[in-house]
């Protein structure tokens, strides 16, 4: 099977993995009595965490009209009645607070939405603002324009209307794509006539060849189906009277279903993966090139229903196989109370450091059924990214839509940008090899990208410099966005400190003197529009 994957061959991988069982052949066929899913329904429970999100319009209304601003709440299974606690604050453009305001809200069928409404003073001057929203132990932030914000980049002369498929003169090619989603082999590809949220497990119509066709037809350049590792037993809890076997050659049937479609689509990327993890207590990180099953439930009579038995919440365990495995990973949707080593969350290892490359900053609503990119609801993670990054991770942005129903990147208009070389073939190995240097970017607008260099080294490397550091934004947009707001952001490995935007820049091209030892710096974009962009990080050694 060549689906871009390397399987190691299995008598290593009985010596280097965690545990080897038997039924690990690649491309093993399902039987006939294994493939049917199980006839009993499971309630879904891996999804019943609070979320918070915060919707609110970018651009200004007419003078004198009033702002709504609304508050999403949902905690799926939550008693009646259940209220949360929010505070939502506004923040003038140097970061004094302009106004706040708070309450409770009961929530109904574990979902609720609160509304404040507010009217701009005629003198507030004009400029970029920020809400910040806090419930549940979460922080969501918007940016808001109030008033004519003056543009620091203008809109080009002529766009293009078309995705912007390289930098100036930046040698590489940009795709767009999504590294986060689940099909029918775990809890998605729901029906869009049904579906509202976590699918039943294995039970939905569509899988992991409906996805890669369904982006495709929507302009994607690659998806990632990353189906619950936990899941493929048909249950979200743990079903022990289910086939192991069954279970194992489903993962086999997914690198599968990747590679045929790689086969007989090129120029279109298709990567089977998995989902690693549970909310509670963990945190879930995607593993995009496993060639294994990873999983801890076993069946009744004792058979691991994974190839390789990762003990759960075990992340030390876990990044240990994947630095051994050079398999690469992605943080999804991280909180600050995640990821623990030793039992400190968000915490650093060596192993998990080589393991671990994307974090994912922005997506668009999990469970949200709509196909004409219009989603007003979005998740931001830049807070738990920028604590990882202080951790001492080497991660780049990502910016996803973890699909649950059948409507795999059409959700809204957010994307990943992968730089590969110019001219370089779009296969697995590319991306994958794109991804391991960092060349990445997060995206809520599907036709711009960014890239930043410090000096000669691109973003996603690294720079010994002495003397003054020059940091070059180099952004690009099909349709015509200007830039309202440019943020170069600078943190220091290890420190576990705050990420700040660095002082006096005033253009796309800023020089200064950093200060002596290790730095980390990534651009952040707001457009004349309000959707943003973020580069990948560069790290710098100052002398």
């Amino acid at each position: 099977m060549d689906n871009g994957f390397h399987i190691l061959p299995a008598s290593r991988m009985c010596r280097v993995l965690i545990a080897c069982v038997h039924g690990f052949a690649a491309g093993a066929a399902i039987p006939a009595s294994a493939a049917a899913a199980p006839a009993a329904p499971a309630p879904t429970r891996e999804h019943r965490e609070f979320d918070a999100m915060l919707e609110a319009a970018f651009t200004p209304p007419a003078p004198g009209e009033m702002r709504t601003f609304i508050l999403h709440f949902s905690l799926p299974g939550a008693r009646a009645g259940h209220a949360v606690g929010w505070q939502l604050a506004l923040h003038r453009p140097d970061g004094r607070l302009l106004r706040q305001w708070r309450g409770r809200h009961a929530l109904r069928g574990g979902h609720g939405q609160a509304q404040v409404r507010w009217r701009a003073a005629a003198a507030l001057p004009g400029g970029i603002y920020e809400l910040r929203l806090q419930a549940g132990g979460l922080v969501q932030r918007r940016p808001i324009a109030i008033g004519r914000p003056a543009l620091l980049a203008a809109a080009p002369a002529a766009a293009s209307g078309a995705a912007p498929r390289s930098l100036g003169d930046l040698p590489y090619d940009i795709v767009y794509g999504n590294l986060h989603s689940q099909t029918n082999h775990s809890d998605g590809g729901g029906d869009l006539a049904q579906c509202q949220g976590a699918q039943e497990p294995l039970r939905a119509p569509f899988g992991p060849s409906d996805a890669f066709a369904f982006a495709q037809r929507h302009g994607l350049d690659f998806l990632l189906t990353s189906e619950h590792n936990h899941m493929y037993d048909g249950s979200d809890r743990s079903d022990p009277g289910a086939d192991p076997l069954a279970a194992r050659q489903r993962y086999r049937l997914g690198l599968d279903s990747a590679s045929d479609y790689n086969a007989a689509h090129p120029g279109f990327v298709a990567l089977y993966g998995q989902e690693w993890g549970v909310i509670s207590g963990g945190g879930h990180l995607n593993i995009l090139d496993s060639p294994a099953l990873l999983g801890w439930e076993r069946s009744a009579d004792g058979q691991p229903f994974a190839d390789v038995v990762t003990p759960r919440n075990d992340y030390a365990a876990l990044y240990t196989l994947m630095k051994e495995q050079g398999w690469l990973g992605q943080f999804n949707h991280p909180r600050l109370t995640q990821f623990p080593i030793g039992g400190q969350p968000m915490a650093y290892s060596a192993d998990a450091g080589a393991a671990m490359a994307l974090c994912e900053i922005m997506n668009s609503n999990a469970f949200s059924a709509r196909i004409d990119e219009g989603e007003t609801r979005h998740n931001f993670h830049e807070e738990a990214c920028n604590r990882l990054l202080e951790a001492g991770y080497r991660l780049a942005f990502s910016s996803n839509q973890d699909n649950h129903c059948a409507n795999w990147g059409a959700a809204y208009g957010n994307r990943t940008g992968i730089l590969l070389p110019r001219g370089a073939a779009r296969t697995p190995a590319t991306l994958l090899a794109a991804i391991r240097a960092r060349r990445v970017f997060a995206s809520m607008d599907k036709l711009s990208a960014i890239a930043l260099t410090a000096n000669d080294t691109l973003m996603g490397g690294q720079a010994d410099n002495s003397g003054a550091l020059t940091l070059q934004v180099h952004f690009a947009s099909g349709s015509g966005r200007g830039i309202a707001k440019l943020d170069l952001m600078e943190g220091i490995p290890g420190r576990r400190g705050a990420v700040r935007a660095l002082p006096g820049v005033q253009g796309l091209r800023h020089r200064f003197m950093p200060a002596p030892g290790a730095h980390f710096y990534y651009a952040r974009i707001i457009q004349d529009d309000g959707r943003q962009l973020w580069s990948a990080p560069v790290w710098v050694n100052q002398r």
